[in-house]
């Protein structure tokens, strides 16, 4: 890739590699179509379980659990039934991560949203403070720059939102050594495995594997 800048074709291009490795491990990741527009994006749906110090991320099939770095975590696989079942005792949090093509900037952007198993919605100020202690720093120096609230520009829904304006920068440099060596990469793999962990969204080790073998 001679530009890290790249066209929605592109786009579509390394979410469908990145989805058939996800399909292959059982990870959750599917890819939605708008029906008023050809617009599409990634998404997939986790619970994280907090409880105590500790933090369960349950898939309702077989998937890789992520978790919020903030805490030691517990990984249980667990049916709906199960995940009702633990509210009584813990704090359940569903989270539903997008990822969508930004015309405006020419990148990936990650939209997440978050609530309680009520439906009751986390707010802003319950997202900051979920924030990794290492992304703290760059939160509080512009936390509006970094995670803020908009509409979903398919569903028109309020959504959470990495802001995208530093994604052009940083996937400069990630991308510079492989270019060099001639070694092939998956943009979305690569940009998901830095900005994810920041709202608790974590990538296998075997989607960069995959992306190094791909043809």
């Amino acid at each position: 890739m001679e530009d890290e800048f790249f066209g929605e074709k592109s786009f579509q291009h390394y979410c469908a590699e990145f989805i058939r490795h996800s399909q292959h491990i059982g990870d959750g990741w599917e890819w939605r179509t708008a029906q008023e527009c050809s617009d599409g994006y990634m998404c997939k749906t986790q619970f994280q379980i907090k409880n105590g110090t500790a933090t369960s991320h349950l898939e309702t099939s077989a998937s890789v659990h992520t978790c919020l770095p903030t805490e030691e975590t517990l990984e249980l696989p667990m049916d709906d039934a199960e995940v009702m079942g633990s509210a009584a005792a813990s704090e359940v949090i569903k989270c539903e991560y997008h990822v969508l093509y930004s015309c405006s900037y020419q990148v990936p952007v990650l939209y997440f949203r978050a609530s309680f198993l009520d439906g009751t919605p986390l707010a802003l100020k319950d997202i900051w403070n979920r924030v990794h202690e290492c992304y703290k720093t760059r939160l509080l120096q512009g936390p509006w720059d970094t995670i803020t609230q908009q509409e979903h520009p398919i569903l028109g829904q309020p959504f959470f939102v990495l802001h995208p304006c530093k994604t052009n920068e940083f996937m400069t440099a990630v991308l510079k050594n492989p270019q060099k060596i001639n070694r092939n990469v998956n943009y979305i793999t690569s940009w998901l495995s830095i900005v994810g962990p920041v709202v608790g969204l974590n990538l296998p080790l075997s989607y960069a594997e995959a992306a190094s073998q791909a043809e």
